[in-house]
């Protein structure tokens, strides 16, 4: 993953730890006072939202600690690999569009930030620029030609 998602998975870990989790054990604390827990809705409520969170939190805490920070260097290659922005030229509505391929936590579909491990980032991975990829996606096939790559 690049170095922003990587600081953008840190920073909402540490938000969920430091301001989220202690949020939540107030309230179950104010649901506890209320009396009887067997028949109180709102701590009953505050521990599933507990449950949630500390799910989220272990998730956050597993891919950082199994992430990998990529350079942004540029990397002399012959052919597209992860971190290229790809141009290419729908072929049939003639559409010229760029790429840029990423990691899943990096995807921004909006500014042109597809996973390289999404159907059409697979297509490119590897090609060079002249290849045409044809991509199965939900609206049926989606047939590409690379046009260049940096």
């Amino acid at each position: 993953m690049t170095q922003q998602a990587y600081d953008r998975l840190a920073g909402e870990l540490d938000n969920l730890k430091k301001v989220e989790r202690p949020y939540i054990i107030e309230e179950i604390s104010v649901a506890r006072a209320q009396g009887d827990l067997s028949e109180n809705a709102e701590y009953h409520a505050a521990k599933e939202k507990q449950g949630q969170l500390e799910s989220k939190i272990n998730e956050l805490e597993d891919k950082i600690h199994r992430a990998e920070i990529l350079s942004n260097a540029p990397i002399n290659s012959d052919h597209i690999i992860f971190g290229n922005v790809v141009s290419v030229k729908n072929l049939d509505t003639k559409k010229v569009q760029q790429y840029t391929l990423v990691g899943p936590e990096d995807v921004d579909v909006i500014s042109g930030k597809i996973s390289s491990v999404s159907p059409i980032g697979k297509s490119l991975m590897g090609k060079k620029p002249g290849d045409k990829v044809e991509v199965q996606i939900p609206k049926g096939t989606l047939k590409l030609e690379i046009l260049d790559f940096k």
